[in-house]
């Protein structure tokens, strides 16, 4: 078996049809150890098409989808997650327009050259912009050392859990 279920687009030649049909939902729906990512239920907070595209992204981000691999059909998905096919086509047409995945005519959908690293960039500058001026202001209100607090969570990291 592969390390990576459903990789690729087509039948693996080491594999039956139906064996690669399987893993496809199974990485789609699960990811890496068993982690949903690709969970059935929707949130009514947000539109599904958004929550569709979030979950593709994190599939990129979690190396789930790698560079070249195909996207499950816009069929497919639709199919059995009971979504309407121009739902799933909307959440993957973002993708498209932020230029994380590439249309193939006739083929399908393919994550681009360089996406799960374009995540990582514009997650990295959000995190600098908007969060991180927050995490530093309660750094100083609590008059932390940041050299000593990343001691401490590097110990607790290495410990394998919180020091209750």
């Amino acid at each position: 078996m592969h390390d990576r279920i459903g990789r690729g687009y087509g039948p693996d030649p080491e594999r039956g049809a139906a064996d690669f049909a399987l893993g496809l939902s199974q990485a789609w729906v699960f990811g890496f150890a068993g982690r949903s990512l690709m969970d059935p239920k929707w949130s009514d907070d947000l539109p599904i098409y958004r929550q569709l595209k979030d979950r593709v992204i994190a599939m990129i981000l979690e190396g789930v989808l790698v560079d070249g691999d195909a996207l499950p059909s816009v069929r497919n998905v639709a199919a059995e997650y009971r979504l309407n096919p121009l739902t799933v086509l909307k959440g993957y047409q973002e993708l498209v327009d932020e230029g994380l995945v590439e249309k193939k005519r006739g083929r399908g959908m393919y994550v681009m050259e360089g996406a799960k690293n374009k995540l990582l960039k514009d997650e990295r500058k959000r995190f600098i912009e908007k969060e991180w001026p927050q995490v530093r202001a309660t750094i100083d209100r609590l008059g932390l050392d940041v050299h000593e607090l990343l001691a401490d969570a590097e110990a607790v990291q290495k410990s394998g859990g919180s020091d209750d």
